[in-house]
């Protein structure tokens, strides 16, 4: 068989995996050509990264939700809530940043928590237990922005969480731009090819199918390309911000859960088939306990992102969140049936909904265009998927 005809049948065979790929090159490639390269440009970039930050931490949670076969609509106002908390803490309470976020994340799991009760103990629909949620929360956001409005938090501790960057190295200082960043892209692309080609080996040790060779070596250059440019053009700016080092460190340890141990595997069975994965010893309640709690973990951090890039606290903090992140969601691929869906296909989710916004933004485009296109977009992901299910049956 010719490599040509070896690539066809990849993509055929992982049509669901790589489409969101090449939807992002897509609308990235159309961008930087409408908007005369300014999409590409360094500050660009790295402001897209941080605009996509506290989305994509809610997408990596709503990701394993849906997973589960259910759905959380209080993600937004319990962030938005959750961050009004953080800015009162700091500003009224004077606690120290580290207390303030341990403090918004036990909130956060705890939150969680109640969702999965009133799920798994009173049998509530998730749908209509998260829509209770999405009420409370935005009652409770505006009860504590209700006597000072928006609430200002001069902090520069907590406000780098959201604005500032990884310092850098002087003894870096011969290389281009951002030291540290271009070394953090040499790093990472060396433990990629490691972890891709020692998966390999124990692929083929154990009999599994793997890709052709040809089509390995390919997809290594294009994702070490991938990264080596990402590095490059941020480091032509301030590096890597903390926010991405944060989506980063969150979608490092949920792909390594979800692929790696029995957890995850547990999971995914739950989405597969409830029934059959109860009956065959593992607790539906306990992971339910366990990803709504994870949805409530993140959607603090999130709050924490949002709020400290933003400097505030205000009334309207979380709105269409939740949606932004489902959108993320179903967009990086994951099933409406349940049992499919990857973290690392949020993230790409994550950043193609971004790209469209931050570059319809750029071309000036009316806001009401912006959301039937992105609507549409939503709209295609799910046919897609519905459409590569019964393909597969």
């Amino acid at each position: 068989m010719s490599f040509v005809q070896d690539l066809q049948k990849v993509l055929r065979e992982n049509v669901r995996e790589y489409g969101m790929y090449i939807a992002l090159f897509v609308i990235m490639a159309i961008f930087a050509v409408l908007t005369n390269g300014l999409f590409l440009s360094s500050r660009n970039i790295s402001n897209l990264i941080n605009q996509t930050g506290y989305i994509a931490v809610l997408a990596v949670g709503m990701t394993l939700v849906i997973v589960i076969r259910h759905i959380d609509l209080s993600v937004g106002f319990l962030a938005g809530f959750l961050g009004a908390v953080a800015a009162i803490a700091l500003v009224q309470w004077k606690l120290p940043v580290p207390a303030v976020i341990a403090m918004v994340l036990a909130m956060g799991t705890l939150a969680g928590s109640i969702t999965a009760f009133l799920v798994t103990y009173f049998g509530i629909p998730a749908f209509v237990a998260t829509l209770a949620g999405w009420l409370i929360y935005r009652g409770l956001l505006q009860l504590a922005t209700a006597a000072t409005g928006t609430i200002i938090i001069p902090n520069e501790s907590f406000n780098a969480i959201g604005n500032g960057y990884i310092p850098d190295l002087p003894f870096l200082g011969f290389l281009p731009g951002h030291g540290l960043t271009l070394l953090l892209g040499i790093v990472g692309i060396v433990l990629l090819v490691l972890s891709q080609i020692k998966g390999r080996r124990t692929k083929l040790a154990y009999g599994f199918e793997v890709l052709p060779r040809e089509i390995f070596v390919l997809k290594l250059i294009l994702l070490s390309a991938i990264i080596g440019v990402v590095c490059w053009v941020l480091a032509g700016y301030n590096g890597l911000s903390w926010t991405a080092v944060i989506v980063l460190l969150v979608v490092g340890i949920y792909h390594f859960v979800t692929t790696r141990t029995v957890l995850g595997r547990h999971i995914y069975a739950v989405g597969g088939n409830p029934e059959a994965a109860e009956l065959s010893g593992i607790s539906v309640r306990k992971i339910t306990y366990v990803v709504f709690a994870s949805m409530g973990f993140l959607s603090a951090l999130s709050g924490i992102l949002f709020t400290s890039r933003l400097q505030s606290a205000t009334t309207t903090a979380g709105t269409l969140f939740e949606l932004d992140a489902i959108a993320a969601a179903y967009v990086g691929g994951v099933s409406a049936a349940g049992g499919v869906g990857s973290v690392i296909g949020s993230l790409i989710g994550a950043l193609v909904m971004s790209s469209l916004s931050n570059g319809m933004n750029l071309m000036q485009i009316d806001i009401s265009w912006q959301y039937i296109i992105r609507g549409f977009v939503l709209a295609a992901a799910v046919i897609f998927d519905a459409t590569t299910r019964r393909r597969g049956r």
